[in-house]
């Protein structure tokens, strides 16, 4: 089983940039694809970003392609997300998300353990 926890979220102008940290408890880490979802009052759950268990092979939204970086320590079971150029619509409760061995996928429904979720706020 695995458990997680977002931080890192916050209030930020556009432009700025947050690092958002996930936290596993979790023995396994290193067996599970993570992913990075976000979603915004009113709309869907969408995918952000996610991370293959080794770290090499990613994806992204086009939305946040060259802005935003994936990555993770398995030594210390945390994925990161690094957002840059931060814009107004980027605001929305970020999700940490997990799947066991899994390809990595775009579908939420993909990814059966969640963090509680940070609340990331870019101000125009």
């Amino acid at each position: 089983q695995m458990q997680l926890v977002e931080s890192g979220g916050g209030l930020v102008q556009a432009g700025g940039s947050l690092r958002l940290s996930c936290a596993a408890s979790g023995l396994t880490f290193r067996s599970y694809t993570m992913g990075w979802f976000r979603q915004a009052p009113g709309k869907e759950r969408e995918f952000v970003a996610g991370s293959y268990w080794s770290g090499i092979t990613t994806s992204y939204a086009d939305s946040v392609k060259g802005r935003f970086t994936i990555s993770r320590d398995n030594a210390k079971n945390t994925v990161y997300l690094q957002m840059n150029s931060l814009k107004p619509e980027d605001t929305a409760v970020y999700y940490c998300a997990a799947r066991f061995q899994g390809p990595l996928g775009r579908n939420r429904y993909d990814y059966p353990y969640w963090g509680q979720g940070t609340q990331v706020t870019v101000s125009s």
